[in-house]
């Protein structure tokens, strides 16, 4: 009961002499500390702090006051970390892949098909237009595999034979080549960057070669000098399979 009246008396005393309390703002200390401190002034020595005071629901912070354009600075005012920001989406490919899918179509997916052609089995079968090689197998069946072709004016038809394979083939652009795209470089090691890709089979004398790609986007297009391009993991299954000396029918 003493606790009660002694807590409305501070209550009234708080009430009467806000207009004073206005004028002057309280000192730390001013009332005692503990709890009646608490009560006069928001805070007191020794009272642990609610975590509102300090951050959000509490008072804001004060400011530090800003220096004038032509003032000196004593010492650098570090920037605001800056929020990060999704960047842009492309609204559309640029003109010279717009011809360009940019994912494999599925049909040109690796897999074992009926084969009806006179080829015997381990000959190679390039249809150009169909997109497809054939590796032909016992009992009319053949493994198919998606390539890239020639572009308009650079496809073959014709006999060859593997000449030699080479793992992580080097690639040095032949002459005509570079008459057309001087800066093409004179000569790239093998490697995950090359366009040779993983594997190449080289076929008899001529410049062509059954190679793979870094760019496997291109396989089901016209997109070569007349090379006959494959996933890197497709030529490296046909290279595993096709000794030297294979019959490569290009049609």
């Amino acid at each position: 009961m003493r606790f009660g009246m002694g807590v409305a008396a501070v209550c009234l005393m708080v009430a009467g002499s806000a207009p004073a309390l206005a004028q002057a703002p309280p000192q730390p200390g001013q009332y005692g500390g503990g709890f009646i401190e608490f009560l006069m002034t928001g805070d007191a020595p020794g009272l642990p702090r609610h975590p509102a005071v300090d951050g959000y629901g509490g008072l804001p912070a004060p400011r530090a006051a800003q220096a004038p354009m032509s003032a000196p600075m004593s010492a650098p005012i570090s920037a605001p970390t800056p929020r990060a920001r999704f960047a842009a989406l492309p609204s559309q490919a640029p003109a010279e892949e717009a011809g360009i899918a940019r994912a494999m179509d599925p049909r040109f997916s690796r897999q074992v098909v009926p084969y009806e052609g006179q080829g015997r089995p381990g000959t190679i079968v390039i249809d150009t237009a169909a997109k497809h090689l054939y590796l032909i197998q016992p009992g009319g069946q053949a493994i198919r595999y998606g390539i890239g072709v020639g572009r308009p004016g650079f496809t073959w038809s014709g006999v060859k034979a593997v000449s030699a394979k080479r793992e992580w083939p080097g690639w040095t652009p032949p002459a005509e080549m570079l008459q057309r795209r001087p800066d093409l470089p004179r000569h790239m090691e093998g490697g995950p960057g090359n366009p040779l890709g993983a594997r190449a089979l080289y076929l008899g004398t001529s410049l062509y070669r059954i190679h793979g790609t870094n760019e496997p986007h291109t396989i089901g297009q016209n997109v070569s000098s007349g090379c006959i391009r494959m996933m890197n993991e497709d030529v490296i299954d046909l290279y595993e399979r096709t000794p030297v000396g294979t019959r490569v029918e290009v049609i």
